[in-house]
């Protein structure tokens, strides 16, 4: 934080994240800043300051994001002794409380701004949402890296295979998406609340896709309470920009794809000694037992209607 100009009074608090390293700083003459150290390897500086760019148009277009700061010369993106490094403001809300109705009609507004923008051009470096990446990738690397139990591989082998196919018929059933520049983790975790605004952070898995990934995370409950959710949701939508309803098949597709995901991803980080430490469930019989018994309700799903647009 010195090299870059400013002057901490020792205050260090490390925040929960785990695919960066994220530090709340106390500064002697002002707020305290937020500090990412970007995991080596993952991401391109192309990529990176992609995703700076992003943020910064829309805060050009006066949406609540935040955004990093300028840091003298090296701009929003600094290196100090081979780690990458972005500073942020520290922004201070609440989870929002999307059991309120209300509150969904402000956020499928706030989504649908930005989405106006992200439409407005194209990523050329981050990645794009796609069943290879994250379903069809992520079954590889699980079964490459010996992960799952013996006893239970063929299990996962056939179960994986079948519901890949699966996603990819609805995927084709879909037709040509229109795919926009999207925060792509939009869960109510990388929201905050404050004075009945929501303030969007943390587009650090920012990419080109479909509009309905941005908002089936906001779903939750049973299927009753998500058709509720997703009427409030899109109305306030509709008011800028249009809904796609042709991409409402694809809400339970996308969720099986995060939760394939969100395996190997765990798989390809348990090297690093935080990841164990946090997670120690994973990795045991216990837990692919029951990852596969998810997998196997989500095949299920997946033959259920969609949700409806209806009155």
């Amino acid at each position: 934080m010195e090299s870059l100009g400013f002057e901490p009074d020792a205050r260090i608090f490390a925040l929960n994240s785990y695919e960066n390293r994220v530090y709340q700083v106390g500064i002697t003459d002002g707020p305290s800043l937020i500090v990412k150290f970007y995991r080596p390897e993952r991401w391109s500086n192309a990529q990176i300051l992609e995703e700076h760019r992003f943020t910064e148009q829309l805060a050009e277009f006066e949406l609540p994001v935040v955004t990093p700061i300028h840091c003298d010369s090296s701009g929003t993106l600094s290196e100090f002794e081979n780690f990458r490094v972005a500073v942020f403001p520290q922004f201070i809300g609440r989870p929002p409380e999307l059991d309120n109705l209300d509150n969904l009609l402000v956020m499928g507004r706030f989504i649908a701004r930005i989405h106006a923008v992200g439409a407005t051009s194209k990523f050329k470096h981050r990645v794009s949402l796609s069943v290879d990446r994250f379903a069809v990738q992520s079954r590889q690397y699980l079964l490459e890296h010996d992960f799952i139990p013996s006893s239970l591989l063929r299990a996962y082998e056939t179960l994986s295979q079948d519901l890949i196919g699966r996603v990819e018929d609805r995927f084709k059933a879909a037709g040509k998406l229109t795919t926009l520049r999207i925060h792509g983790d939009c869960h109510p975790g990388n929201v905050l609340w404050k004075q009945e605004t929501p303030t969007f952070v943390d587009f650090d898995d920012a990419m080109q896709g479909p509009a309905i990934q941005d908002l089936w995370m906001l779903l939750a409950g049973d299927r009753d309470q998500r058709q509720a959710q997703l009427l409030e949701l899109v109305e306030g939508y509709n008011e800028f920009y249009d809904f796609r309803v042709a991409e409402l098949p694809l809400i339970e597709s996308l969720r099986t794809m995060r939760i394939m995901h969100y395996s190997a991803w765990l798989a390809r980080r348990w090297q690093d000694p935080a990841f164990p430490l946090s997670f120690p469930w994973f990795n045991t019989e216990r837990y692919w037992a029951e990852h596969i018994l998810e997998l196997r309700e989500q095949l299920a799903i997946l033959d259920e209607p969609p949700l409806q647009l209806m009155q």
